[in-house]
């Protein structure tokens, strides 16, 4: 890391990469972890002393003593959920009051913008994003149509403020045609969030991430979900509403491109995708049911099954571009450990054309084309060093560094934060 400038961590497929753990295990080495953008759709899973964890809008560096956590401006924030997960903590004996600072700018999820999500996703018929239903759209369609509720709010007339956008939002229910449910329950657990919120620190993060840089803080950056469902680079329509790549923490902390510094990207040693929309190396057959269920390719927050395929390198290819990565983590290789070859897409024939460049359309026409190596068939989860990792498995690392023109420095061999192998 250098002087001045922050590391930003973030996903290169989509999403589920491991994110939680890496930002744990990279958290030693900083002072400060910042979220910069999605919201409690994102369960980032830790692993640790025989305890699991799951974080939806906190950053996953909460659990280090003496370490700042910021929520930047960038993040959609529901107040209830947020407090029924900051009080799983405070319950386990995490001081979060004192580690975890939120920016006034980031835009508050409201019960209303639930009833919202799920009116369009009803009327998109067949089209369906498969959104997990946390009103995350909504709340940033309204951010962007300049009607949103903020954090800072919460100190200023909030409960005018609150009701303008509650009755709007009603107002496109009804004009949609959708019934409105009687939500009153959800709105008194959503206002004791509010209260709960009010015994944080809310700050001008972007002036306090800038302050700690001056002060030569070191300050690594958080991503959510991955770069395949940026709202501009992925595989839109079927993506989130964030971007979800680099140039994304730039917007959601108020921090200069020149301040970016080493770019982490995250890749599973396959591919996985929850809910709907092309995936070009899914597995429809024996060997995907065998990876989710090693895997245990499930939501961490919705619990839905993940779809399961092989490692997609003309994407990878692609995200490692658009974010700049200086350096790769791999993650769950040991699910593989029992496959006697591993295949990896090297490029797509596209109505008959072969190309190794990701184009504007993955939906139809795609045919994946594969390059099979020999599997390793031992149990990674043993090495605990890079000399004990077996030969098999050093050439698929060397092949991937080959293929992505990047090179991966931290492996990981297992869930726990422990199973971890830096390489130097």
């Amino acid at each position: 890391m250098a002087i001045g400038k922050v590391d930003v961590l973030l996903g290169l497929q989509w999403g589920d990469e491991g994110k939680g753990k890496a930002v744990d295990v990279l958290t030693p080495r900083y002072d400060v972890v910042a979220r910069f953008q999605g919201g409690p759709n994102a369960g980032h899973t830790l692993e640790f002393e025989g305890a699991k964890f799951v974080l939806r809008s906190i950053p996953s560096g909460i659990f280090h003593e003496g370490k700042t956590n910021i929520i930047g401006n960038g993040v959609v924030l529901a107040p209830d959920m947020f407090m029924d997960e900051a009080r799983e903590l405070e319950r386990g004996g995490t001081d979060i009051t004192a580690r975890l600072l939120i920016s006034k700018k980031a835009h508050l999820i409201m019960p209303t913008h639930r009833l919202l999500d799920a009116a369009y996703e009803r009327l998109k018929g067949e089209g369906k994003v498969g959104t997990t239903g946390k009103g995350i759209g909504p709340a940033y369609t309204d951010k962007t149509s300049r009607d949103g509720l903020r954090a800072g709010d919460i100190l200023d007339n909030f409960d005018k403020k609150y009701e303008a956008r509650r009755r709007r939002h009603i107002a496109i229910l009804q004009a949609l045609g959708c019934a409105v449910p009687d939500i009153s329950a959800e709105e008194k657990h959503w206002m004791e969030g509010i209260d709960y919120l009010k015994k944080f620190t809310l700050v001008d993060s972007e002036h306090v991430v800038n302050q700690l840089l001056s002060s030569d803080k070191t300050i690594l950056c958080e991503g959510a979900q991955g770069t395949m469902l940026d709202v501009d680079f992925g595989s839109y329509p079927f993506v989130t509403s964030s971007n979800t790549i680099c140039a994304g923490a730039c917007a959601g902390l108020g921090i200069a491109p020149n301040k970016i510094g080493e770019v982490f990207g995250l890749i599973k040693a396959y591919c996985t995708r929850v809910g709907a929309g092309p995936f070009p190396t899914e597995l429809f057959d024996a060997t995907g049911a065998k990876i989710r269920d090693i895997g245990r390719e499930y939501g961490a927050v919705t619990g839905r099954e993940r779809r399961c395929g092989w490692i997609d390198l003309v994407a990878l290819r692609y995200a490692v571009m658009i974010n700049g990565v200086t350096q790769l983590i791999i993650t769950k290789s040991d699910v593989l450990d029992t496959f006697p070859v591993v295949k990896a897409c090297v490029a797509y024939k596209v109505a008959g054309k072969t190309t190794r460049d990701f184009p504007f359309d993955i939906e139809k026409d795609i045919e994946p084309v594969y390059e099979t190596l020999p599997g390793w068939q031992c149990d990674l989860s043993a090495c605990t060093t890079e000399a004990d990792l077996p030969d098999a498995f050093r050439r698929y690392l060397a092949f991937l560094e080959e293929q992505l023109a990047a090179p991966i420095t931290i492996i990981s061999v297992g869930p726990d934060r422990t199973q971890t192998i830096i390489r130097n």
